[in-house]
């Protein structure tokens, strides 16, 4: 094993992680990307997780909090989170533990329509679609208009 790579390798990953929280997949994909060397990104990767400084929970939990701060619904937020490489149960867990589902929902809605809901079915239609769009499920809209 070449030493000098494997430090390179390190330090560029806790260089990485300094900035903000990475999954594993991300932090993977982003050292194997400049260095190219698989075998030597994994034994990296299975260090940084041991000493609990790569962490997808913790990734989770940061990421879903931006999301939906920035108006995103569950769905959605899930979504993305597995694209990134996190497993669909921690990502479940992490998003209902965060709850407050049906507030973002409404706060998403009252950024977008100031007017408040709309007065006719096409354009109640219209902010339904919206928010659809945005990840929050039906029960999450039907909250926003009842």
């Amino acid at each position: 094993m070449n030493d000098d790579a494997y430090k390179a390798i390190y330090n560029k990953a806790l260089d990485i992680l300094s900035r903000r929280e990475h999954s594993q997949k991300e932090l993977s994909d982003k050292l194997i990307k400049k260095f190219n060397i698989t075998e030597l990104v994994d034994l990296v990767i299975h260090g940084l997780l041991e000493k609990n400084l790569l962490n997808d929970y913790r990734y989770s939990e940061s990421y879903v909090v931006a999301r939906k701060r920035k108006g995103f619904g569950p769905k959605k937020i899930g979504y993305e989170l597995v694209s990134r490489g996190v497993n669909e149960n921690t990502a479940s867990e992490v998003i209902d533990a965060e709850g407050g589902w049906n507030e973002a929902a409404l706060k998403a809605f009252n950024k977008k329509f100031k007017a408040g809901i709309g007065e006719d079915f096409k354009e109640q239609n219209k902010q339904k679609v919206f928010l659809q769009n945005r990840g929050f499920s039906f029960q999450e809209i039907d909250s926003v208009f009842n």
